[in-house]
């Protein structure tokens, strides 16, 4: 008997060794959790006044008044509560995917709650109402891709999306900020989208964490990709992928319409965000890391040799040459399942 107790004394011993570890486990990785939510998460409030602003007066669409974040559960659906900044669906680091055999009907399988290029969860409200731009020609395989690995991220960020393909008309000299303008500008006659997303065809995001939320600055979003071995390819780099609201894109007057080839739009606009009075902000190195799809430089999409001229002449016309000043022929909107494409006319360089 007094060896059968001892053994029942010592079993019950380890099992109250194991309960406690099991629960000191348990609350080192809620704590670590919330330590790193709190890391990650945008510096932006839930319901941010300066979210709403006017667009860019003239020619444009006009856009209805936008109320606060409670003003709109209020009014549409007063019962759902609205989503966390950091959703509980995150993973972090996701393995990309670059199937050569992937097709669109594919992608459109694994994607059934988009529907015409659209998506909004259905247990929250979303924090925003996000448009995702993407300027494009002759890039098919590479959008194929995005849409492939970008769907599924947005979906588990629980945002209220759209993605926009502005794909420009003819075989002229490619204008990516043009094509932005002109994304903006179409987008916000669908929408009162709060926050859009600049995102180049070739970059995939790596981690969830990388959330694709405006901030109460305009938000940079690469600081790192594969191709710079994940570090931020100069102090003043703000292309790649970028996060502005309505109000801060049209503060900056969006792009200049003139950097016809590639280069120097984006140190334009990192200039139009200082004038206006704005700062940019990153999130951390460890989550803001892109892979770049390999490509070889574009037909009409040669090096602008004329970039650096016109960026010192920034401070000059950022007022005038911009969203208030851009002119094009909208040849067509498509609404296919995953993203909305429009087609643009958007002229020739007048050098």
């Amino acid at each position: 008997m007094g060896l059968a107790t001892t053994i029942s004394g010592f079993l019950c011993q380890i099992r109250l060794l194991l309960f406690f570890s099991i629960c000191l486990a348990v609350v080192g990785w809620a704590s670590l959790y919330l330590r790193e939510s709190q890391r990650y998460t945008p510096k932006y409030k839930v319901k941010v006044d300066n979210f709403w602003g006017s667009a860019p007066t003239g020619k444009k669409a006009e856009e209805k008044a936008s109320p606060s974040f409670s003003d709109q559960a209020t009014e549409e659906e007063p019962n759902q509560k609205v989503c966390p900044v950091l959703s509980p669906n995150l993973k972090g680091v996701v393995p990309l995917s670059f199937d050569p055999s992937l097709t669109l009907e594919a992608v459109r399988r694994k994607n059934p709650a988009v529907i015409d290029g659209r998506y909004h969860p259905d247990q929250c409200k979303a924090q925003q109402r996000v448009a995702i731009l993407i300027p494009h020609r002759n890039r098919e395989k590479h959008l194929l891709y995005l849409l492939d690995n970008l769907h599924p991220l947005l979906q588990r960020q629980q945002l209220d999306y759209g993605i926009y393909v502005i794909h420009q008309a003819g075989d002229g000299k490619f204008n990516r900020a043009k094509l932005l303008n002109v994304g903006y500008l179409e987008a916000l006659k669908e929408e009162n989208w709060d926050c859009f997303i600049l995102h180049d065809v070739d970059l995939v995001p790596e981690n969830d964490f990388n959330t694709y939320l405006c901030d109460t600055e305009p938000k940079h979003l690469v600081v790192g990709r594969n191709a710079t071995g994940y570090k931020l390819r100069y102090s003043g780099y703000f292309g790649g992928v970028t996060a502005m609201t309505r109000k801060q894109f049209a503060q900056a007057n969006g792009y200049s319409n003139n950097y016809w080839g590639w280069g120097g739009e984006d140190d334009d606009l990192r200039l139009r965000v200082r004038y206006g009075g704005m700062t940019v902000v990153r999130p951390p190195a460890e989550i803001a890391r892109y892979t770049m799809i390999f490509h070889t430089r574009d037909s009409g999409n040669e090096v602008n040799n004329k970039r650096m001229k016109l960026l010192k002449e920034v401070s000059k016309v950022w007022k005038t040459d911009g969203l208030n000043s851009c002119s094009y022929k909208l040849e067509s909107v498509y609404h296919d399942p995953l993203y909305i494409n429009v087609t643009v006319d958007i002229g020739r360089p007048q050098y």
